[in-house]
Formats: structure tokens, sequence, C-alpha cells
């Protein structure tokens, strides 16, 4: 959905202020990575914040780290004896995701593995009450395939950029793009799934929130 600059500094202005840790990892984030637009952001994060207070996993797992901001973010919401696994595939960004987590002092609560989530998440012999999943868009489907069986009953999945800027009503994206075509397909998955519950909110890049039956 978009919206107007000044709406967009009102959302914000009414939103719970972020902790000066995030601003500065936003800022870092901006002034050193490529694709900066991915970092989740202040509001977003404060929704993830939000429902991991309501939802009060215990096991959190997270698809796709870039520079920390949504780990940091939920993980600030968790109770104590809680952890969250945040799996990041490119490895130049690991130095600033341990800096933040450091920073925030969530060491104790967040580990971060560095690889692919394919590899990574079979061997890590968990359960989740929480998954979040914010990585490569055309591998969608097959994360949701993958982490079905880990997500505890009553558990949630969140996914991240499912309208994908619009492009998943765009026939010539639908057809030909494959990071739009793998959005649509797990779209498509979800609401096919009957042992699921689900919810589209058209929030920044689109969020769908899934609950396991």
């Amino acid at each position: 959905m978009d919206l107007s600059f000044e709406m967009n500094q009102y959302i914000e202005g009414h939103t719970q202020p972020e902790e000066d840790f995030l601003k500065e990892l936003e800022r870092e984030t901006h002034l050193t990575c490529i694709n900066p637009r991915m970092l989740s952001g202040h509001v977003q994060g404060k929704m993830l914040y939000m429902l991991c207070k309501m939802i009060r996993p215990k096991r959190v797992l997270e698809l796709g780290t870039f520079t920390g901001y949504s780990a940091i973010s939920m993980a600030l919401a968790l109770d104590e004896g809680s952890m969250l696994h945040t799996v990041e595939v490119h490895d130049e960004l690991e130095d600033i995701i341990r800096k933040y987590i450091q920073k925030a002092g969530l060491s104790h609560i967040v580990t971060l593995h560095i690889g692919k989530a394919m590899e990574i998440v079979p061997t890590l012999n968990e359960k989740f009450d929480l998954v979040f999943i914010d990585a490569d868009k055309k591998e969608y489907p097959a994360y949701y395939k993958m982490v079905f069986d880990y997500v505890n009953p009553g558990g949630y999945i969140i996914a991240d950029n499912i309208l994908w800027n619009g492009k998943v009503v765009d026939p010539e994206a639908t057809t030909s793009d494959p990071q739009t075509m793998g959005i649509v397909e797990f779209n498509r998955m979800v609401k096919a799934d009957g042992r699921v519950e689900n919810v589209v909110f058209p929030f920044r890049d689109g969020m769908m929130v899934v609950r396991k039956k």
C-alpha cells in the first residue's frame, strides 16, 4: 500500500519509538549495505515485537536475517528462557548482525546461522512456535514445505513481502519473474492448505500470518 510521506510520518510518530541501537542499525544499514530497503524498519519491527508479545513463543525461527533488525525486534519481546534462531545466507553481513545483537544485549537469546536455510534448519533439532520468512522470494514454497513439520500445533508462520510491490496481480510478472512466481505459488499453497488458517495484511509490502491448526 503506497502512503504519502506525511502519512508515513504520522504512523511512525504514533508508534512506540524504536530503541537507540535499532536507530543506529538502520542508519548503518543505509550507509553500508546494498538494498537497504530490505531492512524491516521501525513500524514493521514494532509489529513483529507486538506479535511476539501476543503469541509468546518459546522458540522462534527466522529465515533471512539481513542486518538483524527484525531478529532483534522479535527477540526483545521474548520471555526469559526463549530462543531465536536466525539464518542468513550472505556471510558478508555477519559482522554487522553480531555487532547489533551484542549492542542489544541479546547474544544469549539470538543464535545466528550463516548459510543456506534449506541445509541449516533440518540440523537444528528444534520445534518452533513462530517462523518468520523473509528470505529468497522464489524459495518461499520450498521454505513453507520445509518448516511446516517443525512448527508446533497452534504455532505461526509469518511471511513478508507477499504482495511483492503489487507484482502478484501483474500478469506478466506472475508468468515470467521467478521471485513473483515463487510468492504467488506460496500464497496459493497456503490458501489451499486445510491444515492452516491465514490472513493477509496489506502492510508495507504485504504480510501473511498463518496459524497451524
